[in-house]
């Protein structure tokens, strides 16, 4: 289990995964982009324990992922939309489907596809001249405070 209290360290992608890092979290969040909403559509679709699916449907509202928007007065309910900040996990949840896809999966059950034009779409990494990296012996990972010193003003 990860701690915590994150004493002595600076570390975004232990933060990211106290909060989204659990099974279920992120296929709430998956489901979510798919377009569902309703606590019924989630716990139909994955299939979670009641209990275990409000526990985090809860959290993802405390953290700023979703918010609960009353869709009906009575009885009242509730339907969940992803935030802004739940809307940036897109790139990152469409990553680890890519890498799912090309390392667990004989083929890709799920395609990413441009609105327009239904072109494939995937994530990449790219520097601000546009040029994709695909070798990650050409990356490094600077401290914060060293990156922004480098950078041109």
């Amino acid at each position: 289990m990860l701690r915590s209290d994150y004493e002595g360290q600076n570390c975004s992608v232990a933060r990211a995964l106290e909060l989204v890092g659990e099974r279920w979290t992120l296929l709430i969040v998956r489901d979510a982009f798919l377009g569902r909403r309703r606590f019924e559509e989630f716990q139909e679709s994955l299939g979670i324990a009641r209990n275990v699916l409000a526990d985090r449907l809860q959290k993802l509202v405390e953290a700023g992922i979703f918010k609960r928007v009353r869709y009906q007065e009575r009885p009242e309910r509730f339907e969940y939309r992803l935030t802004e900040m739940g809307r940036d996990l897109r790139v990152p949840l469409l990553a680890l489907m890519q890498w799912g896809d090309r390392y667990l999966s004989p083929s890709p059950p799920r395609l990413a596809r441009r609105l327009s034009d239904g072109a494939p779409v995937e994530v990449a990494i790219v520097g601000p001249e546009g040029t994709r990296h695909r070798d990650d012996r050409r990356l490094s990972h600077a401290r914060a405070a060293a990156r922004m010193a480098a950078l041109p003003s």
